[in-house]
């Protein structure tokens, strides 16, 4: 499959690594222009290549958004109608602290931004060195190996996402939708940062783990 990556950094350049091992062809974007990439893309193999970010946009089946959160509104929206797109992104200002989003989540503010896009969160959970390191793929049964939440609205985006997510070698563990479901995982959500296998997400979401803390810093993540 064709991956569109909008951001270089640690997440997106995680993801790259991860996708190109796993056999996807990666177009990877970076608001500084493909010349800027050159070094990370010949690093990544034959299977990626540097792009524009509307390149991206326009090539990839999937798109995954891993600029930083406040820049949603940079996105070319307009290329990105119809396509899956997945939220890697969290509501960090330049600080690290967290923007006060009131009752909305992380992805409906994305959704807003990309209204005719079909949206999914997910990648955003983990920080990039648990992202880089963990997946297990072909070496451990789907429910022993770290999972990897996705949210969404629509049962047919979340399948095409857990099914990528499982070729990383991760469990993909459905919280359900982009609001209720997000809520679970954004930052600041009670299993953001949690390192946790399948089994052991699906557990805690059946116990309706709502009230532990988030786990602390964000400076992993674009």
């Amino acid at each position: 499959m064709r991956i569109g990556i909008i951001g270089s950094g640690k997440i997106g350049g995680s993801a790259a690594k991860l996708f190109t091992e796993a056999g996807h062809e990666v177009a990877l974007s970076h608001a500084g222009g493909p010349g800027s990439l050159r070094d990370q893309v010949a690093a990544l193999g034959p299977l990626a290549q540097a792009t524009t970010v509307d390149e991206a946009a326009e090539v990839g089946e999937v798109v995954l958004l891993a600029i930083p959160w406040r820049s949603r509104a940079d996105l070319p929206a307009g290329l990105l109608r119809g396509k899956i797109v997945v939220d890697a992104m969290n509501p960090y200002r330049p600080d690290l602290s967290l923007y006060d989003l009131g009752d909305s989540t992380s992805s409906e503010e994305v959704a807003k931004a990309l209204p005719a896009a079909r949206l999914a969160k997910a990648f955003n959970h983990l920080y990039a060195h648990d992202l880089a390191t963990r997946g297990e793929p072909g070496r451990l049964p789907i429910e022993a190996r770290t999972a990897m939440f996705v949210a969404g609205d629509h049962a047919e985006v979340k399948l095409v996402v857990a099914t990528l997510v499982q070729d990383l070698g991760f469990a993909p563990v459905d919280t359900g939708s982009l609001r209720d479901g997000g809520r679970f995982f954004q930052a600041g959500g009670p299993l953001y940062g949690r390192v946790l296998s399948g089994a052991e997400a699906r557990a805690a979401i059946r116990r309706g783990e709502g009230s532990r803390s988030a786990a602390p810093g964000g400076a992993a993540h674009p």
